[in-house]
Order: C-alpha cells, then sequence, then structure tokens
C-alpha cells in the first residue's frame, strides 16, 4: 500500500496533520546545515527545535514547562491530576547533517494529538504530557539514552563532569550551564519525573530501516527494542613479519584471526536466523596498525568493532559466550590473542502487549494495516521500559534510512500514525 492509497485522513484530523507539517518545515528551517540538519545536544539547533514546539504548545493551549535539565514538557490537563499521566514523548536532537523526522516525529505527533484533542474540547481523565527529551543521540556524547536517563536520575554522578561532547570537547556540564540548564540533579541523582506518575509511555519513531517500504505498510506496532552487546575495540596481536619469508603454517597473522572470527560469527547468525532467533551482528570498523602496516609486512596487530543486537536477553548472552569460546579456538590454532576490551552492554526492552493491542485495534477500526517487528535501533522507550513503565512505539514508515539527509516520511504516513495514535488515546485517556 503507497502513501496514496491510504484511507482519507478523517477530516478532524486535517488542522493536526496540517500543524505537523508546518512544524517540521520550520524545524527544518531552524536547524538546517545543509546536507540536512543539525541538532546538536545540548547545543544551537537542539535549543532551536525545543522553542520551536514549545511555542506551538502554548499556542495550542498546553500547558509548558521546562525542567531543570532541559526535558520540555507540555500538558493537556485532565480532569483529576492525581492520576498518572498518559506521556508521548521522543528525542529533538539529530546526528550532524542528518535527517529532519528522526525523533522530531515521535514529539510532532504528540504535539499533534494534544492539539486536536483540546481544539475540539475533549475531555479526559488524566493528563497527557508531551515530552521533549534531551541528548538521545550518542554522537555528541559517549552515553546511552542520556536525556531519558538524567530524567529519572539514572546517569552516573560523575556524568557531567566525566562526559565531554565529541565535537567541542567540552564536558556535559559546560554545556548544560552555557544553555541555562543544571547539572546538580544529575551529580545528586535526583529523578525529575516519578515513574509512579506515568500510566505509560508512547513514541512514535520513523523506522530507521526498509521494512515498512518493502512490505507496503505505512506503519508498524513495535514488539521491542534490541538489546545489544557493544565491543568497540577488538584487538587481535599476533607477530609482524615478512610477508615473502614466512610459510603459512609459522604465520601469526592478526589480520586473518580477526576476519576468521567475523566470518565464523557470519556464519552462526545464519544458522540462528534460520532456526526464527532475533539477531543482527555487525563489524563496522575493521583496521591494521597504521604506523607499521605495509604491502609486504604480515600484520601483528588487528582491530575491529562488534555490534550484537537482540531481544532476546538470554541470547545475547549465548552469543557473546560462543564469541569467546570461537576466539580462544583461533587463539590456539592461529598463535595470536584475542582482547574484547571494554564493552557496553543495553538490555532489550519488551514492549507492553496491552498498549500493542490497543495500537492494533485503534488501526483496524481507521482502516490503517500495521505490521509488527522489533526495532534494531535503540530508543529513549527503552529507558521507560526499563523501569517498569508500559510502554510501546508506533513505528511509521520512512524511505532512505535515518541518520543520513534524504530521511523521506510521507505526511500521509505520519497522518496514519496520528490517526492510530488519536485512537488508541480514547481508550489510555480514559
Amino acid at each position: 500500500m503507497t502513501a496514496s492509497s491510504l484511507p482519507a485522513l478523517a477530516p478532524e484530523l486535517r488542522p493536526a496533520l496540517d500543524l505537523a507539517a508546518s512544524l517540521f518545515d520550520r524545524l527544518r528551517a531552524a536547524s538546517r546545515d545543509e546536507p540536512g540538519v543539525t541538532r546538536a545536544s545540548y547545543g544551537a539547533g537542539e535549543r532551536a527545535a525545543h522553542a520551536l514546539l514549545a511555542d506551538a504548545a502554548r499556542a495550542a493551549g498546553l500547558r509548558v514547562a521546562v525542567d531543570a535539565i532541559g526535558t520540555l514538557r507540555m500538558t493537556l490537563p485532565g480532569r483529576d491530576p492525581a492520576l498518572p499521566a498518559v506521556v508521548i514523548g521522543s528525542h529533538l536532537d539529530s546526528v550532524p547533517h542528518g535527517g529532519n523526522f528522526d525523533g522530531a516525529a515521535g514529539v510532532v505527533m504528540g504535539l499533534a494529538a494534544a492539539a486536536h484533542r483540546a481544539r475540539r474540547g475533549l475531555k479526559s481523565a488524566r493528563d497527557l504530557l508531551i515530552l521533549g527529551i534531551r541528548a538521545e543521540e550518542m554522537c555528541w556524547f559517549p552515553a546511552h539514552y542520556l536525556g531519558s536517563r538524567a530524567l529519572f536520575g539514572l546517569l552516573p554522578p560523575e556524568a557531567p563532569d566525566t562526559l565531554r561532547r565529541g565535537d567541542t570537547g567540552s564536558t556535559l556540564a559546560e554545556h548544560m550551564a552555557a544553555e541555562g540548564f543544571d547539572p546538580a540533579p544529575i551529580r545528586a541523582g535526583r529523578a525529575l519525573l516519578d515513574p509512579r506518575r506515568v500510566a505509560c509511555f508512547i513514541e512514535p519513531h520513523i523506522e530507521q530501516g526498509p521494512a515498512l517500504v518493502a512490505q507496503g505498510l505505512p506503519a508498524a506496532i513495535v514488539t521491542g527494542i534490541r538489546g545489544s552487546r557493544r565491543y568497540p575495540a577488538v584487538t587481535v596481536t599476533g607477530e609482524h613479519a615478512h610477508a615473502g619469508a614466512v610459510p603459512r603454517a609459522q604465520r601469526r597473522d592478526a589480520a586473518l584471526a580477526g576476519v576468521a572470527l567475523i566470518a565464523a560469527l557470519d556464519r552462526r547468525w545464519a544458522e540462528l536466523e534460520a532456526s526464527g532467533a532475533d539477531l543482527v551482528c555487525t563489524a563496522g570498523v575493521l583496521s591494521t596498525d597504521p604506523s607499521v602496516h605495509a604491502t609486504t609486512k604480515i600484520p601483528g596487530h588487528f582491530r575491529f568493532s562488534l555490534d550484537i543486537r537482540s531481544e532476546d536477553a538470554a541470547l545475547l548472552g549465548a552469543v557473546d559466550a560462543w564469541l569467546r569460546s570461537e576466539a580462544a579456538a583461533l587463539e590456539a590454532e592461529r598463535g595470536v590473542r584475542f582482547d574484547f576490551g571494554a564493552g557496553t552492554h543495553a538490555a532489550p526492552a519488551r514492549m507492553d502487549a496491552g498498549l500493542q493491542a490497543a495500537l492494533r485495534l485503534a488501526g483496524e477500526r481507521a482502516g490503517i494495516p500495521l505490521g509488527r517487528m522489533a526495532s534494531g535501533a535503540g530508543h529513549d522507550c527503552a529507558t521507560f521500559a526499563g523501569l517498569g513503565i508500559p510502554s510501546a512505539m508506533l513505528f511509521l514508515r520512512n524511505d532512505h534510512g535515518s541518520h543520513n539527509p534524504r530521511e523521506a516520511m510521507d505526511m500521509a504516513d505520519f497522518g496514519a500514525g496520528l490517526a492510530v495514535l488519536t485512537g488508541a488515546l480514547e481508550e489510555w485517556l480514559g
């Protein structure tokens, strides 16, 4: 199903879709950095995006507040403020020269849904809270889900003073202060949002891969967010030697040993995938030592990265153990040594079955076909789910992938997602 063949948008949602289209145009203009847009975490582009959304929320009649770390909070009040709120949100930063929709689509959709309810005078039992979350993209500060973890007091207390932005070298604390925010809550491990005050969390987001385009579907319900085992610098140490003088059996070739492990992982991945397991594996950076490598030299040093992801935490552990066993076998066979270095682990996040069912029903009622898929990329939603907050994600069709200026979300697909979200809100808000 193409965007042009989707069911017609309900007339009452047209003003909300027009608002969203206008916001995307203004976001692009405010953060244009050819090619694409740049909205650096705790920088000028992110600041402009937050200000733009805050102004639009005020114009729509929402209450607007900004907390100590810069989280934008846009609230449509319900009848009973004592009830936990339904929360919709995502991030407003981007990668350098990225696309206009990654992250922003979720905040804009939440705001459009709230504006729709405000315009029509729809009353609800509980608050609808829209969050513009800070600093999700790891390319700026080397920390997963920095903004959402800070929101719940989950960052290490030293983070403001040890995390440095890659492009400036300045600390998180310095960038926060420059933007008028306070790192003190992070240092104190103090939560600025009580998980008990959140009834559920919904994150609409563009799909960052090709599945929905290939399947001809406008949107998909996310079943879970893959966890990861990441090793940014696996090193293999062998022995440099003359390329023409050493027979194969006596070589301690670090590069061939590293490539052998990568090839073995690819074969193991194919076996597990064929059995129905959810797994993706990537060796993204490969290099020999440029200070000593040469065409006529057997490489004695090889370095590569590994990124392994799955919805299944047990499978991640099993693949990790298999990798180390395979590396040990290659050490014995090839006379080399593997060092996996300091890796990072992120746990998978399961999406709430009840929220998924509500989205599915809303899609059926609106005549919108919805797929189902795991999210291979990490999202702030994982922070909420990890705290036991019922959480869900709705992916939107997006051509040309993500983290590049060619992101291409059709507003008709956005409208389909908006129809699904507003339909589900009827159940969630009460």
